[in-house]
């Protein structure tokens, strides 16, 4: 599947697109087992992107990007994630990570940063929930004081994406405990060479294994005024306003799961013989399979529909976006769940990608704001 042409990719970015997928079929998925269970970030996977621009998709061309806008990124985090759902997420958190300098950094910061990110020499990282602030940024403890030139940072954070390979890490503090709502946030860009800035252990966790996840911990980490990012007090819009965006990319890696789960079990379907034929000719497994791929198909409808809106900054994103996300992830997990039951217990091993593909799944549900969050977001449109 590829972008409708309603959603406007033009024949470059469709052959642009086209490359990515060969090259998640020849060179990514075949990495995706050992990835998976050595549970290591793929340095390998990390040039490869980075050698075939697959890191300037989140950029303008101004910062050395592709140009090609929202609904490409999301073409082409899809392509990645049914090959290898935690390859998808080097490029997905690159865009989350420098929305807030794209959003609102001034032009030095972004001229100095973004560009380095935008050919992969940098990674990024998004470094908002704590250990008890995840779905309520608001019970953030994490303090940055104005010192001269600056501010000090002191706290920790938690469920961090990218945590030991990134390179800029976008952390929002405290700088004003007395404001009620938010509570004075604001957003700083720290470098992870910065005196005082460690990684503490790496999280276990049931999939996205070859995405390191950990706690940052910043004890009097000092932080230079001009990688403030936005205005002091304001870091709490920042954060909402890149969630809006970033969540799309949660939802194209859901979608790019799904497909994957979709496309193996069809083509299992037609090799597994039982009762004298394929599987695939038994009515029960049919449905199962149309069902999945319906069920996908709408999820990427709705996600190139809300990508759509961020090209053109319609105010309707922030509703559409956590639509997008709460459908696509809740889509992946059922699908994957089904292929799982389509391979029986050839599903249930390892040595089949269903097994990994579930697995995976689950975080879409959660991560970038849990789908009860995105349920919230929705009601409120509405009220």
């Amino acid at each position: 599947m590829t972008a409708d042409a309603q959603y406007a990719l033009t024949q470059d970015q469709l052959d642009f697109l086209e490359m990515i997928r060969q090259m998640v079929v020849e060179k990514v998925t075949p990495r995706a087992h050992d990835i998976d269970e050595s549970g290591e970030f793929p340095q390998d996977i990390r040039q490869l992107f980075a050698d075939h621009d697959l890191f300037g998709l989140p950029f303008d061309e101004k910062h050395g990007g592709t140009g090609t806008g929202e609904l490409m990124l999301c073409a082409a985090v899809e392509e990645i994630a049914k090959g290898c759902a935690s390859s998808s997420l080097m490029v997905a958190c690159q865009d989350l990570a420098s929305l807030p300098m794209k959003l609102h950094g001034s032009d030095e910061l972004k001229d100095r940063i973004l560009p380095r990110m935008a050919s992969g020499e940098w990674l990024g990282s998004f470094c908002l929930s704590e250990p008890d602030a995840g779905s309520d940024p608001g019970a953030m403890r994490t303090r940055a004081t104005k010192v001269d030139g600056g501010w000090k940072l002191n706290g920790a954070k938690n469920w961090i994406t990218n945590s030991g390979v990134a390179d800029v890490y976008v952390t929002f503090a405290v700088t004003d405990p007395d404001v009620k709502f938010s509570r004075g946030i604001t957003a700083f860009a720290v470098m992870a060479d910065a005196e005082g800035f460690r990684i503490d252990a790496l999280e276990k966790k049931m999939g996205m294994k070859g995405s390191p996840t950990g706690q940052p911990v910043y004890e009097d980490v000092f932080v230079p005024d001009e990688n403030v990012i936005g205005e002091v007090g304001k870091g709490f819009t920042v954060a909402m306003q890149t969630l809006d965006r970033s969540r799309l990319g949660i939802g194209a890696q859901a979608v790019g799961i799904a497909q994957g789960a979709t496309d193996f079990a069809t083509e299992y379907a037609k090799e597994r013989i039982a009762f004298g034929k394929p599987i695939n000719q038994l009515q029960g497994i049919q449905f199962k399979l149309a069902d999945m791929e319906t069920k996908t198909a709408a999820a990427r409808e709705l996600l190139y529909k809300a990508a759509s809106l961020a090209e053109t900054n319609d105010p309707k994103l922030g509703k559409y976006s956590a639509m997008a996300k709460l459908f696509a992830s809740d889509v992946a997990m059922e699908v994957t769940t089904e292929a799982v039951q389509v391979l029986g217990g050839y599903g249930y091993v390892r040595e089949y990608p269903v097994e990994r593909m579930m697995r995976d799944a689950k975080l879409t549900q959660i991560y970038e704001g849990t789908n009860e969050i995105q349920r919230v977001v929705i009601a409120r449109t509405l009220a």
